[in-house]
């Protein structure tokens, strides 16, 4: 398990902010930059962009500092003999890319909210949320190369996640991050493996199997809320991915669970 003796989200310093620690903690020290910095890297200080993540071992020299008007981010200190932390592959010391800020900076306000009260599975959450940090920054460390205007269309496929019904079309998503349709689509099946396009079908087949299951709405309900104004094109879609219709999985998921009861 890991002790946390501290965690700070948001932290906003002036220009000339330094942070100078010659012969390190006793403890480990990760953060995450919100703002372009400098860093003490192979024994010179060296400029990095903004969204990275730095992690010091006890004993490890730290010097990073601002290197604009203000200087901002994430940090915990924190104590750990686990094997996921001390045996990591994680670069030590040198600031790495992150894939994905917004989700890394969730992970540290759930940190300490964790840390700030004291629940019966305190220690355990807080243990589960440091591997999952981990996990993503081992991610990051892992790809050298990221497609251009990568964090412009990892927000735009979180906003297709999380709305699938909206009326997206290529060039709605080309207007979102300001591409040319065309490029649009070959960066995002290049990013991500699957087109725009087929991305959002496959969101909205799964949202209407999830309302299919859970709900007793008209099927021409749950074909207007998942974007399908038709409820013809959406059944055709809905067989060819599903395999049957609407009406056929929503019953053969009903007569599986009551079989199972």
């Amino acid at each position: 398990m890991a002790t946390i003796y501290y965690v700070g989200c948001d932290a906003a310093h002036p220009g000339d902010f330094v942070y100078d620690i010659p012969e390190g903690h006793d403890f480990w020290l990760l953060i995450l930059t919100r703002t372009p910095a400098e860093f003490w890297v192979d024994g010179e200080i060296r400029p990095y962009p903004a969204n990275c993540a730095a992690l010091f071992p006890p004993r490890r020299k730290i010097l990073y500092r601002a290197c604009a008007d203000r200087f901002v981010n994430d940090w915990v200190r924190f104590a750990s003999e686990e094997p996921f932390l001390t045996e990591t592959a994680l670069p030590v010391g040198v600031p790495i890319p992150v894939a994905d800020p917004d989700y890394c900076r969730q992970l540290f306000r759930l940190l300490a909210v964790e840390n700030f009260f004291d629940g019966d599975y305190r220690e355990l959450s807080i243990d589960y949320l440091l591997r999952i940090l981990f996990h993503k920054l081992l991610e990051a460390s892992r790809t050298t190369v990221r497609q251009p205007y990568y964090h412009e269309l990892l927000d735009l496929r979180k906003r297709i996640h999380a709305d699938p019904g909206y009326p997206w079309s290529v060039p709605v998503m080309a207007e979102h991050v300001h591409l040319s349709p065309g490029y649009l689509q070959s960066l995002y099946k290049s990013t991500f493996g699957i087109s725009c396009m087929e991305d959002v079908i496959q969101c909205r087949i799964q949202l209407a199997k999830e309302r299919l299951v859970h709900g007793r709405q008209r099927i021409a309900d749950i074909a207007a809320q998942c974007g399908y104004p038709n409820v013809e094109h959406f059944s055709r879609q809905f067989r060819q991915l599903v395999g049957s219709t609407p009406r056929a999985y929503r019953k053969s998921v009903n007569e599986a669970s009551g079989s199972a009861r």
